[in-house]
């Protein structure tokens, strides 16, 4: 099958752009970005569509919240007829330094909202992510205002890095499937 969906999750609205919790909205959007491609709005998501080498990547930014993430993504998923298996998730992820990026074929949630409600309206955690590290610098019991923070000056250089690389990523996620895309992205370490 040459059709898949890439779904990168984040929150609606200027409160949280640029924010460490949207930066599967800002990995998707530069995605789109370099291949001319833009968004609209459509049911329960911001959507585009790129072709490349003969696959069609449907991209979508669910605008349920990330909390509810999970309802858009089964809904494109049911429409456009792709399986578990050919959706490739974009999270941030504060277990993983901001220097490093994973990708996974499956695994829990880690208690990370997106992914689980993906998980409950998919009724199954074998679906591949995307894991943007964001590290997890600050204070005991600052974790909310540090993921839906925005990103540090010292950070940014780091961060467009990764979200370039990123790109790469999904391209090879598309035309080579996940395992290579693994083994092309888990080992990279970011300086800036």
């Amino acid at each position: 099958m040459s059709k898949l969906l890439i779904a990168g999750l984040g929150n609606i609205g200027d409160a949280y752009l640029n924010t460490r919790h949207n930066i599967g909205f800002d990995m998707i959007d530069y995605l789109a970005e370099k291949h001319g491609a833009k968004f609209t709005s459509d049911r329960l998501a911001e959507r585009t569509t790129i072709k490349i080498k003969g696959k069609t990547l449907v991209c979508i930014k669910p605008t349920t919240y990330m909390n509810l993430s999970g309802k858009a993504v089964k809904y494109w998923m049911d429409k456009e007829n792709i399986d578990a298996s050919r959706i490739l998730v974009l999270v941030d992820e504060l277990a993983i330094p901001l220097e490093k990026i994973k990708l996974k074929a499956s695994g829990s949630d880690a208690g990370h909202n997106g992914l689980k409600s993906i998980h409950e309206w998919l009724g199954t955690t074998a679906y591949p992510r995307f894991r943007f590290g964001i590290g997890n610098s600050f204070p005991k019991g600052m974790q909310v205002d540090f993921v839906l923070g925005k990103w540090t000056k010292e950070e940014l250089p780091i961060v467009k890095q990764k979200i370039i690389k990123s790109a790469e990523i999904i391209e090879i996620f598309a035309l080579e499937g996940i395992e290579s895309a693994m083994n092309k992205a888990n080992n990279l370490h970011f300086t800036g």
